[in-house]
Parts: C-alpha cells; sequence; structure tokens
C-alpha cells in the first residue's frame, strides 16, 4: 500500500506533465517543421523552430492564455502569460510573467542572436501601464531567464510589431528590426544586444507592418536590395501602400527604394532571390526587384 506521501507525489508529478507547455506538448513531427497549435496554448499560435530535424533542435512558445490585457490589437484578448522551451532531448523550461505583463504576440521567434552557440527567444511584451517591449530569452543555469528588453514604450495600448531580424548592419551579427506604434505614425528601430540591454542604433519615420485586428504580423521581408552582401529590409509605409526598402549605411537608416501600389498590402511578403512578392487587398500581387 502507498503512504499518503507517495500519493501526493503521484498526483503532483500527473499534474506536471499535463501542464500546458510540458515537454510532452510537442508532437513528434513538429520537430521536423509540422505546423501545428502548441496545447494549452494560444488559440492562433504555433511553435517557433530552432535547427528543426537536428538533434538539438528546440521549439519556443507562448502558453497560459489569458484576457488581463484587453488591447485585442490582433483579432481578440487573448494574450500569454507564459512563454515555454523544449528541447529535442526532452528538457522542459518555463517563463512566466507577472500578472501586470502579457506576451502581445502570437509566435516568438528562436535564433541565436550573438554567434556563441546557444539560441535566444525574442518575445513582443506588453506592460499594463507601459505598453509594448522586445524582450530577449535564453537558458543559463539550466533556466529560462530574461536577458535583455528595450524599454516600454511609455502607455498602456502602444503596440509594437517586430520586422525582421538579421545581420543589417554588417557587424557580424544579427539586429531586431521592429516598427513602434505601426498603427499610429510607426517608426522602423534597429536594435541591437549588448550585455543586458538591447541598444538602438538606427532608426527612421513612417512604417507599418501591421493592420489593426489582423492577425497577419509578417508584413516584411529581408532583401538584397543594392547587392552589397548583407540584408536589407522591406516594410510598408504609414498607409500600407508603399513598400519602403530600408538598409543601414554608414551607421544610419536609409530608404533605398519605394514603390507605390494600387491598394494596401495584405499579406506575408516573401523573398524570392533578390525579389520581394506580397498580396494586395485588392486581389492582385505586388513584387518589388532591385534593378539589373
Amino acid at each position: 500500500m502507498k503512504t499518503r506521501s507517495q500519493l501526493f507525489c503521484i498526483i503532483v508529478c500527473l499534474l506536471m506533465l499535463v501542464q500546458p507547455g510540458s515537454a510532452s506538448d510537442v508532437p513528434d513531427d513538429v520537430w521536423n517543421g509540422a505546423e501545428r497549435r502548441p496545447a494549452g496554448g494560444l488559440p492562433d499560435g504555433s511553435y517557433a523552430l530552432y535547427r528543426a530535424g537536428t538533434k538539438d533542435a528546440a521549439a519556443a512558445w507562448y502558453g497560459s492564455p489569458t484576457r488581463r490585457y484587453r488591447h485585442a490589437i490582433l483579432g481578440d484578448d487573448i494574450e500569454a502569460g507564459s512563454l515555454h522551451v523544449a528541447t529535442r532531448d526532452g528538457r522542459m523550461f518555463d517563463f512566466h510573467l507577472p500578472e501586470s505583463e502579457v506576451f502581445e504576440d502570437r509566435t516568438p521567434r528562436i535564433t541565436d542572436l550573438d554567434g556563441d552557440g546557444r539560441f535566444e527567444v525574442i518575445t513582443i511584451r506588453s506592460f499594463a501601464n507601459a505598453g509594448g517591449s522586445v524582450a530577449i530569452y535564453g537558458l543559463r543555469d539550466g533556466k529560462l531567464v530574461e536577458l535583455a528588453a528595450t524599454d516600454p514604450i511609455g502607455r498602456t495600448n502602444r503596440w509594437l510589431n517586430i520586422a525582421g531580424i538579421a545581420d543589417y548592419a554588417g557587424r557580424g551579427k544579427p539586429q531586431i528590426a521592429y516598427v513602434e506604434t505601426p498603427h499610429i505614425g510607426g517608426t522602423l528601430y534597429f536594435v541591437e544586444w549588448r550585455g543586458a540591454a538591447l541598444v538602438p542604433i538606427a532608426s527612421l519615420p513612417g512604417f507599418s507592418n501591421h493592420r489593426i485586428g489582423a492577425r497577419e504580423q509578417d508584413l516584411s521581408a529581408d532583401i538584397d536590395f543594392n547587392a552589397d552582401g548583407r540584408p536589407d529590409i522591406a516594410v510598408p509605409s504609414n498607409d500600407r501602400r508603399t513598400l519602403r526598402v530600408v538598409g543601414i549605411e554608414d551607421e544610419r537608416a536609409r530608404e533605398l527604394h519605394q514603390v507605390r501600389f494600387p491598394a494596401e498590402i495584405k499579406s506575408t511578403m516573401r523573398s524570392s532571390g533578390r525579389c520581394v512578392e506580397m498580396a494586395l487587398r485588392n486581389g492582385q500581387a505586388g513584387r518589388v526587384c532591385p534593378s539589373p
């Protein structure tokens, strides 16, 4: 006969196994890149994969759906209260935000930001009284911890949307590009992770990579427009009818090119070789390529 302490342990262990975000929630085919909604995750969330298909792959996703931050910028008022990471070898890590914060995002991003062979998770985190920020998390001493963050915008219901992660400045490591307040005169920022800070290195006004209430967050694409061997970024203008291509030159963000379309840019933009392709709200397709 089992003792009360043994029974308590069994119950606790079973509860841990079915908690939202447990390692058992990652289906086998996700490790090879299959699209799945995480069990216990956001209704419109998905897994982000690092080194998909390898034995050292990792997956990141949001969990603990909550209505404690009723901004509804992404189409509903359900945001995430936690971040989860699983590794292919079965380890599981969780990070839970306090009640005054949420992840106002659908799917995190996961990549190696500093080239040390370890992944970082890049998120959009919002504060109840101060709005959105970019926050980076990683594994340190066996725990998922915050590594760096931008200052929040400074006002509730003010959001930002990440546009890209690449070495736009040619420094040998990626920068994070994001549009702050994409619905009310957005500014494109480039920030770089240095120690415990995300340091702004360049910015340019007049952008929007999101439409209020839309699920679609990926209205941007990387493109080597000027053929200098490093990525530039294509992001819509404030009204999302002009595609603006921006690069970092001489430590400044500079517009390299722009194209006006007959309708608003609607869908995810994709890079095809040196060109960028997108769907417009009038049903037509848009395409931007550098001059020969």
